[in-house]
């Protein structure tokens, strides 16, 4: 995905009346003000109520399932024949504002606090998932080297206090 696919996209469901955060790479990027890397897909933040017309849209466009081991009613994938691959996270509000995603007795959610990002993408705003968080995000799983990247950039830029995973950044 390149950043007018991004913003396309993101242009596109704003359109339709789709609220769209950006996460991952492209938030990162986002917060930035510029791009890094090369991103193989874009995630992207909705709320559940909006799948169907998302889906609805990125079908017309050519877009279909991609399938994967975690596919599920709040993450999937969608892409098209052109290597264009869009990694959708669904959320439902709950009465304080955070998107909770998944089932609510698995507790995960996406804290009010981090959908109040801002970024910039080719100079134009868009909505995205806000630095903190974004460094939060990167911990948990089997890091790569992108995920270093990303978190010392966030971090040097933001003044974040670098995650206890990261400690080897700091040397």
């Amino acid at each position: 995905m390149n950043s007018t696919d991004v913003l396309d996209l993101y242009t596109q469901l704003h359109r339709r009346g789709i609220e769209v955060w950006l996460d991952g790479g492209w938030s990162v990027d986002a917060l930035l003000g510029e791009q890094t890397r090369v991103h193989s897909d874009v995630d992207i933040v909705i709320q559940q109520k909006d799948v169907p017309k998302l889906r609805e849209f990125l079908e017309q466009q050519g877009y279909f399932d991609v399938p994967r081991d975690d596919t599920s009613a709040w993450n999937f994938v969608l892409g098209d024949n052109n290597g264009r691959r869009v990694d959708v996270h669904a959320i439902v509000f709950d009465a304080e504002g955070n998107g909770l995603y998944g089932p609510p007795e698995k507790g995960v959610m996406y804290p009010a606090a981090s959908l109040t990002g801002s970024g910039v993408i080719n100079g134009q705003a868009v909505k995205c998932i806000s630095p903190e968080y974004m460094v939060k995000f990167h911990t948990g799983y089997k890091l790569r080297e992108s995920d270093f990247q990303d978190v010392a950039a966030l971090c040097a830029r933001f003044g974040i206090d670098y995650p206890e995973e990261y400690a080897v950044l700091i040397k």
